[in-house]
């Protein structure tokens, strides 16, 4: 059997009432984090853009915009995928580097919407989007992700997946749909190196590609058969040492939603381990700059493939600088939006400790890469003291886990474009979404965000 058939057979076999209760419970705590990251993202000046690009495309009023309004579905799923991405709070999975929530969530709820399902129809649609695109970016990783943005272009396999579950599509059907998701499949960190607005369009257009990609399917269209293993498919046009057994290992038996981490910093995931340790240390010590003679931080290379940059021109282009993110992290004990929202955090103090901060890769780190995403900080107080401090996992990884409070907590924080009480009558949704007649009762408040 084809790889495409065997994830055909997995999403049309997988129901709701096969997934545990744990499952169900955990997976709509992912979903209540997508929707507080693209609440606090829809407001930003790109994701403004993209809202403005798609009312004057015009289109049918099937879904519900973060932004305010309806819009057709495909378009739907573009715009609040772009919004739950700009403000670097959205979920991440070590595996495969990818932030499921801000491709597979949009894609799964503008489809939902139109279609009036239920909500566990869309916890079901989640657990199986997650399930395949975290599965294909294991399969493609580490080398996929020097070039390809992991989200962008696995993330359009596990989109493709949860539009093809609500659908209903047959198995032939969810074979065209990986087909034209995957020759669809983009994303180059070259934006990185200018700090340009595209990253926000990797997951946007993501999620647009699967919704498109099942209905064109539904209609008849054809994709191809082999699109992840042929000989001019994605594993080989797009990864150096591409392992399918990591597809198929465990299918339908495990779920890989549950291996799913949240990101409790405003900033690049790869800048986390070292945050957790400074913000530590602050709590522990309060140092001033003057109090710093160097810092020298060892981690695993990708995080500097990422984040080296010893001299961000901006604050978005700062939350992909390990250097200002250690320095910011230790001078102000704080990592969340507001600590890079505020005026205070592009001050003289930090940016002078952030000229002494050295980064460089661990080869013991980097051997165990992506398994943990470890970090070795070393403090150089000015009166010759070295604090060191070491963690193989970041804040919200599975194995350094947060709670569903704080989740809870972090949602409040992120949403507070909405009313106190409209914000905790939406987050009671979501937490009982199995009880969800249509999603129309959760996105309704979309329209509730003060812009």
């Amino acid at each position: 059997m084809e790889l495409s058939n065997k994830l055909a057979s997995y999403i049309i076999k997988t129901n709701y009432e096969d997934i545990p209760e744990e499952v169900v419970e955990f997976t709509k705590l992912c979903i209540l984090d997508y929707f507080g990251a693209a609440i606090a993202g829809s407001t930003k000046p790109p994701v403004q853009m993209i809202h403005d690009f798609a009312v004057e495309m015009g289109g049918e009023p099937q879904a519900t915009l973060v932004t305010g309004g309806k819009t057709s579905v495909a378009q739907a799923a573009l715009v609040n995928g772009a919004a739950s991405h700009i403000v670097e709070l959205d979920d991440i999975h070590k595996g495969s580097i990818i932030h499921a929530a801000t491709v597979v969530i949009p894609a799964a709820i503008a489809v939902a919407e139109w279609k009036k399902l239920t909500g566990k129809d869309l916890i079901t649609a989640v657990v199986i989007g997650y399930e395949v695109c975290y599965r294909i970016g294991e399969a493609v990783t580490p080398s996929h992700y020097y070039y390809w943005h992991n989200t962008a272009t696995c993330g359009t396999f596990g989109a493709a997946a949860a539009v093809s579950k609500l659908l209903e599509l047959n198995e032939e059907q969810i074979i065209h749909t990986l087909g034209s998701a995957g020759t669809q499949a983009a994303g180059l960190w070259e934006f990185i190196e200018d700090g340009t607005m595209s990253k926000q369009l990797h997951p946007g257009k993501a999620a647009m590609n699967g919704v498109i990609s099942g209905l064109l399917a539904q209609k008849g269209f054809t994709g191809a058969s082999k699109i992840l293993e042929g000989d001019r498919g994605f594993f080989q046009a797009m990864s150096e040492d591409s392992d399918e057994s990591k597809v198929t290992d465990n299918l339908g038996k495990q779920f890989k939603i549950m291996e799913n981490g949240f990101k409790i910093h405003a900033s690049c995931r790869h800048t986390h381990h070292a945050m957790d340790l400074m913000i530590d240390l602050k709590k522990e010590r309060n140092l001033s700059g003057e109090d710093i003679e160097r810092i020298h931080v060892k981690t695993y290379q990708v995080a500097l493939n990422i984040t080296d940059n010893d001299n961000p021109q901006t604050k978005y282009a700062s939350k992909f600088s390990l250097q200002y993110c250690t320095a910011l992290a230790l001078m102000t004990g704080e990592g969340g939006l507001d600590a890079f929202n505020q005026e205070t955090s592009w001050n003289e103090e930090i940016l002078n400790v952030m000229n002494k901060v050295k980064v460089e890769v661990d080869q013991d780190i980097d051997r165990n890469y992506p398994e943990k995403w470890g970090v070795k900080v070393e403090v150089k107080l000015s009166s010759g003291e070295i604090i060191t401090k070491q963690t193989d996992y970041p804040k919200g990884d599975p194995e350094n886990p947060v709670t569903g409070m704080d989740l809870l907590d972090k949602f409040s924080n992120l949403a507070k474009g909405i009313a106190r009480n409209e914000r905790e009558s939406m987050a009671n949704k979501v937490l009982n979404l199995e009880n969800v007649s249509e999603m129309e009762e959760v996105v309704s408040f979309f329209d509730k965000v003060k812009v």
